[in-house]
């Protein structure tokens, strides 16, 4: 029988909704869609929001680094790691904008692991965020 398991990360940023950061099913780790906001506060890196939060300007590099920082600490939390990811979905806001930035950034941080992707522009996010990743992983 297959091990089903769902993690909650205390160092990642907490879900936004009643859902677990992953959950592992067989060999199998489903990461819940992974945005840059830091744990235990609402900052963003990178995005400048007016009183009403709405976003006045951001910098993908910066949430782009910290999407990738927030998913390597919920894959070790959670018993994995960044060189197990098998495919990843990046939701980006803005294509025509940030594609090619995000995808330097990602071909820098995925050079020995080059997993499956596929890349989707979205009108918004559930945060005033730019981009999200949502990643399966393996696991021991």
């Amino acid at each position: 029988m297959s091990e089903d398991r769902k993690f909650v990360s205390q160092r990642a940023p907490e879900p936004v909704g009643a859902f677990p950061h992953s959950r592992r099913v067989g060999n199998l780790l489903f990461l819940s869609g992974i945005g840059p906001r830091k744990r235990g506060t609402k900052d963003i890196p990178g995005v400048t929001l007016d009183a009403e939060r709405n976003i006045v300007d951001y910098d993908i590099t910066a949430q782009t680094l910290s999407v990738f920082e927030n998913v390597r600490t919920v894959l070790e939390d959670s018993g994995s790691s960044w060189d197990r990811i098998v495919d990843v979905q990046v939701f980006l806001t803005d294509m025509k904008a940030d594609f090619k930035t995000f995808n330097a950034l990602y071909a820098e941080h995925f050079a020995d692991n080059q997993p499956t992707r596929t890349t989707i522009e979205v009108g918004s996010l559930p945060t005033p965020i730019a981009v999200e990743l949502k990643v399966i992983a393996t696991i021991d």
